[in-house]
């Protein structure tokens, strides 16, 4: 007789979330915590109070390149400590369970064709906008078993150096950190916004959110970083557009809380890069399980829900 949860660990660029979820995709509890040096254990502090003998699984998705057959994080730009580190070996012996491995964005694929937006779509692309870039490819109701490293293509043939050691990557320009980057030197620069009146003049604890905010309020700072930022992503979206012929590009991630000015630009530039024939055909909407599209995915690994 099949046991009626898993548990769901989404070990990203910021945060780690671990959550127990049944098997029909029900969040039943969830943490978060911010990464901290010690991945490892915070994995099995986190784990431990939600684990029990009921749990059937462990699905884990990681930001990075996944060596799925020997459950190892082959390079993760955002997340080095990971790398190298048998994480399925580690967390299965100290549960005593089966433990699943995958990209964290292909595990938020994954969670949204479950039971998220992705449902109705036997074709998409989901974008994780975050801290990185990430993607995930859904194709025939399945899981693409590729890298899908969406963020890491290159726009700019001669542009800014990346985390990954390529140059002008997507995520280089369109992610929070970018936005971040982007912000702060400005401000350094002696740049004029009422985003120096945060955190006390502190502009380095800045975070998207607040330049979000202040996008609202008419900063300029603040507006010209979060369109250029949309451009950049449209122009990747645009890509993948012409490249897959997707039914659907869901966005999920933090930065889509800016959707009215970071995703309609982008919606924009990609309207004008992508094929008409193609982009006329594709729906660009957010994602349903927002924050808990990774953990969600990462039980669908367990009970083999599209993997």
């Amino acid at each position: 007789m099949s046991k009626r949860f898993a548990i769901g660990i989404d070990l990203g660029g910021t945060n780690l979330r671990v959550a127990l979820v049944t098997g029909n995709g029900d969040v039943i509890k969830k943490v978060k915590e911010p990464i901290s040096h010690d991945i490892l254990e915070s994995i099995f502090r986190l784990t431990e109070p939600l684990f029990s003998m009921d749990v059937e699984g462990i699905g884990l998705g990681v930001a990075g390149v996944i060596d799925r057959r020997n459950g190892k994080v082959l390079i993760s730009p955002n997340l080095p400590a990971v790398e190298g580190i048998n994480l399925v070996k580690e967390i299965r012996e100290r549960f005593g369970v089966p433990v699943y491995l995958e990209n964290d964005a292909n595990c938020a694929a994954l969670g949204e064709k479950w039971i998220g937006t992705g449902k109705e779509y036997p074709d998409f692309v989901l974008f994780t906008l975050g801290t990185g870039i990430g993607g995930g490819i859904i194709y025939a109701n399945k899981l693409l078993n590729i890298a899908a490293e969406i963020g890491h293509m290159t726009i700019h043939a001669d542009g800014e150096k990346c985390y990954c050691g390529n140059t002008g990557c997507l995520e280089s320009y369109a992610s929070a950190r970018a936005i971040l980057s982007r912000v702060v030197s400005a401000l350094e620069r002696g740049r004029e916004s009422m985003l120096k009146e945060f955190h006390e003049g502190g502009f380095y604890k800045l975070g998207a959110e607040d330049i979000y905010r202040m996008a609202l309020e008419g900063d300029n700072l603040a507006r010209e970083t979060l369109k250029d930022a949309g451009r950049h992503l449209g122009i990747g979206i645009a890509s993948i557009i012409n490249l897959v012929s997707p039914e659907a590009v869901i966005l999920t991630g933090g930065l889509i809380g800016a959707w009215d000015i970071y995703i309609e630009e982008a919606i924009k530039e990609a309207s004008r890069r992508a094929f008409k024939e193609l982009f006329d055909r594709v729906k660009i909407i957010p994602s349903l399980l927002k924050d808990n599209a990774g953990v969600v995915g990462s039980v669908g690994l367990v009970f083999q829900k599209f993997a």
